[in-house]
């Protein structure tokens, strides 16, 4: 995709980052990224690959989702590494992911938890991701993953269950 097809692609669906970004924002109270930040380093990320080939905008909301995730991981790694000799504290995982993160430790421990997650379901994982990191309701996310909302809800239920375990384990 060449510069201009993405910048065109990317002030379509520029407000929609943005309210997904406040919203995945509004549950990292302690982050320093505002929405606007989030957005535009999430524009970074994407305009640096050169794989990004988006289908649809549906494709290209995904896509956001997981440069969003990226950006704040790099951005909760860089606080854990400027607090001098703090140890990771983890906390458990909010059964409806619509609180807020309890700061960069948790952030972190969610993304570890989701690297194992795809391992061992990757539909799951990419729910988890797709809902927590890009804000997406459940038919959008039955929408991108070519599934029923049944089978959406019945993943869900497993993957929060399966996550809560791995975080209260990190503890």
């Amino acid at each position: 995709m060449d510069d201009s097809a993405l910048r065109d692609l990317f002030s379509v669906a520029y407000e929609e980052l943005r309210r997904v970004a406040a919203s995945v924002r509004r549950r990292d109270p302690g982050g320093t990224l505002n929405p606007t930040a989030l957005v535009n380093e999430a524009y970074v990320k994407l305009a640096g690959s050169l794989r990004l080939t988006p289908e649809s905008r549906l494709h290209f909301k995904r896509i956001a989702a997981r440069a969003m995730r990226q950006v704040l991981i790099e951005a909760a790694r860089r606080r854990m590494a400027d607090k001098r000799g703090s140890e990771y504290v983890f906390v458990t995982f909010d059964e409806d992911l619509a609180g807020p993160i309890a700061g960069a430790e948790h952030l972190l421990a969610l993304d570890g938890a989701l690297e194992e997650l795809v391992l061992m379901n990757e539909r799951q994982a990419q729910l988890v991701e797709y809902r927590f990191f890009g804000g997406f309701d459940f038919p959008e996310i039955a929408q991108m993953l070519d599934v029923s909302r049944a089978t959406v809800m019945r993943d869900w239920r497993a993957a929060k269950a399966w996550l809560a375990l791995q975080l209260r384990r990190s503890t």
